[in-house]
């Protein structure tokens, strides 16, 4: 059986989009009268949220899937949308949502398992490809091996991380919409290929953004381990980490 089950499904007209979204939320006067941001920043875990909060002066904006802020040092330039849970069609959700509202780049930041053993707790891996092992992407693009970020948006990351003093490295990611089920077998074969990280959302992110002609990446922090014989949380330790990323983010969005 193919999937999606309908042959060159991807190539088809939707009975209703992200405008027509839109235009629904207009019709019952629940619509954010804001200019879209430049940029948006996915965020997908709740500490991280709660740290920005905290510590960034921002302003809610109602009438959005999860939690959507926009930044006040940009002047409405950069928006924060988190609290929206993890995965895959979450996310290419809230990025039809926003590229119909008029958003034209998307950073993704969140952990990522490790596969390798060079890496380590906290590095910063720039996702330059992803392998397609969920099914969202594979209604948006033809079915192949990997999903691709926008190069000139990985550029100017790579150029902001470069100008902050940061170590990172470019890497692969398996995304899956399974994390439960990442099996011994698969790892072993993902290792071998040389595949960086395992995470739920980057191939989709990717895949939706080439469709609907808009610019997204995503970046990575370590948060375990599967590369090795037994599985090594350390999730309780990536806030730091996962602080550097929002500000690389925010960084990179400043810069164009």
């Amino acid at each position: 059986m193919p999937f999606p089950n309908l042959p060159d499904k991807y190539r088809g007209i939707s009975l209703f989009n992200g405008k027509d979204f839109w235009e629904y939320k207009k019709k019952i006067k629940r619509y954010p009268e804001i200019l879209p941001p430049k940029g948006i920043i996915f965020t997908f875990q709740p500490n991280l949220m709660t740290f920005i909060l905290n510590n960034y002066p921002v302003k809610k904006i109602e009438y959005v899937f999860g939690d959507f802020y926009l930044l006040e040092q940009s002047h409405g330039n950069i928006g924060i949308c988190g609290n929206f849970g993890i995965g895959a069609p979450n996310a290419a959700i809230l990025l039809e949502v926003f590229a119909a509202f008029g958003v034209k780049k998307f950073i993704s930041i969140g952990t990522a398992g490790a596969l390798q053993k060079d890496l380590e707790l906290g590095n910063i891996v720039v996702c330059n490809r992803a392998i397609r092992d969920e099914g969202t992407s594979h209604h948006y693009l033809q079915s192949e091996k990997y999903s691709h970020p926008s190069q000139g948006l990985n550029q100017k990351i790579k150029e902001t991380v470069e100008k902050m003093g940061l170590k990172y490295c470019f890497g692969t990611s398996w995304t899956t919409d399974a994390p439960y089920r990442e099996t011994i077998k698969e790892i072993e074969h993902y290792k071998e290929e040389g595949v960086s990280t395992v995470d739920m959302e980057a191939s989709a992110v990717f895949a939706v953004a080439h469709a609907l002609k808009v610019d997204a990446s995503a970046i990575f922090t370590i948060s375990d381990y599967l590369g090795e014989k037994e599985w090594k949380p350390y999730f309780h330790l990536t806030d730091e980490h996962l602080q550097t990323l929002f500000k690389i983010a925010i960084n990179t969005l400043n810069s164009i």
